[in-house]
């Protein structure tokens, strides 16, 4: 009777902590994925978890591999929840295999309306069940890099990168390039561009292509050439990037995958793969990292924009992301109650009254 539910299941197995989400709407199964953490040193610093493969706070392992006690999962589970879904719509429902013990985590998705749950018996701990049995799985990463090597023909597909473009209305156009390598991410291999298409996402994703294929031509780009470009999009943006990819004479394979019909498109036509085939899931996992990644830096190219916040006294750009973070723009912020204003943290009484008043 959900709109929509998450089941996060959370293990660690040896120096990894790995997080399971099945995700649910209307009552129906409509995606799972696996989120490989690594496990840091001891160090205190604070810790970025993106789609797969971040690190985590430090945890506790037990001598068997897994978690020493149900806390050390929990604290897995309160690292990745606020940082997964702040870049990401949160669900009516988030089902538990770990209490995550963060009192100020709990408060917040109090706030939000969602609904928290950590079940001991019923559907809901089946559910969970399944969530941890697809987290002690083997390596999803090399089995998908396998598959999808047979299933294009390829020799090899150990290293991917993965495109998209984001902008409002033509403002703010920015591309993503992400890297994976044997199906996990690579971070250090990430880059971003601003782009100058405006409203066009084949002009974008064309300028986009071109600028990584001219940097690795020349000799420009210090990594190694990848297998397989990941396009996020349909034949018409896969036919952009490969006219690119020509023109710059960079003899890379290249494919698509559009959102809405998840469908994979190759210079050959679609390919008609299983949803949950080991190679569709990579190559879903490549495309929501490189749209996570572009999502991620419009936004901070938007909210370097000046606003009609930027006068109003106590509000500075770190106050300022965390409204629009929370409120989704001006006109976001404009309806909210002075009440709901003061929910966001560091927004006192005054200062709510002042955004009040200007808005």
């Amino acid at each position: 009777d959900r709109r929509s539910m998450d089941v996060l299941g959370a293990t660690i197995e040896g120096d990894r902590a790995v997080v399971a989400r099945l995700h649910s709407e209307g009552g129906q199964l409509v995606d799972r994925e696996r989120h490989v953490l690594d496990v840091p040193d001891p160090s205190g610093d604070d810790v970025d978890v993106g789609s797969v493969g971040d690190a985590v706070n430090d945890v506790d392992v037990g001598s068997d591999g897994n978690a020493g006690d149900t806390g050390d999962a929990g604290n897995v589970l309160a690292a990745f929840v606020p940082q997964f879904y702040a870049e990401r719509d949160l669900p009516d429902a988030l089902v538990l295999s770990h209490h995550p013990g963060d009192e100020e985590l709990s408060a917040w998705l109090d706030r939000e309306g969602v609904e928290v749950t950590v079940p001991g018996a019923g559907r809901e701990a089946t559910l969970v069940d399944l969530a941890l049995k697809n987290a002690r799985r083997g390596d999803v990463g090399r089995d998908g890099t396998a598959a999808l090597a047979r299933a294009l023909d390829l020799a090899s597909v150990a290293r991917i990168e993965g495109f998209d473009v984001s902008h409002a209305g033509g403002k703010a156009a920015v591309g993503s390039d992400v890297t994976f390598v044997d199906g996990e991410p690579e971070k250090s291999a990430y880059r971003r561009k601003r782009l100058s298409g405006g409203n066009d996402d084949y002009a974008n994703m064309a300028e986009l292509i071109e600028w990584r294929a001219r940097r690795a031509v020349e000799g420009r780009d210090d990594r190694p050439d990848p297998d397989l470009l990941l396009i996020d999009g349909g034949e018409a943006q896969l036919e952009a990037a490969r006219e690119a990819l020509a023109e710059a004479g960079w003899e890379v394979p290249a494919v698509a995958l559009a959102k809405e019909e998840e469908t994979v498109i190759t210079p050959d036509g679609p390919r008609d793969w299983p949803a949950d085939a080991p190679e569709t899931r990579l190559l879903r996992r490549v495309r929501d990292e490189a749209h996570r990644f572009a999502v991620q830096y419009h936004r901070g190219i938007r909210d370097e924009v000046s606003t009609a916040l930027d006068s109003v006294e106590g509000i500075g750009p770190e106050r300022r992301r965390d409204l629009l973070r929370r409120f989704g723009s001006v006109e976001g912020i404009r309806a909210a109650s002075i009440e709901e204003l003061r929910a966001v943290e560091g927004v006192g009484p005054r200062t709510a009254e002042r955004i009040d008043r200007r808005l």
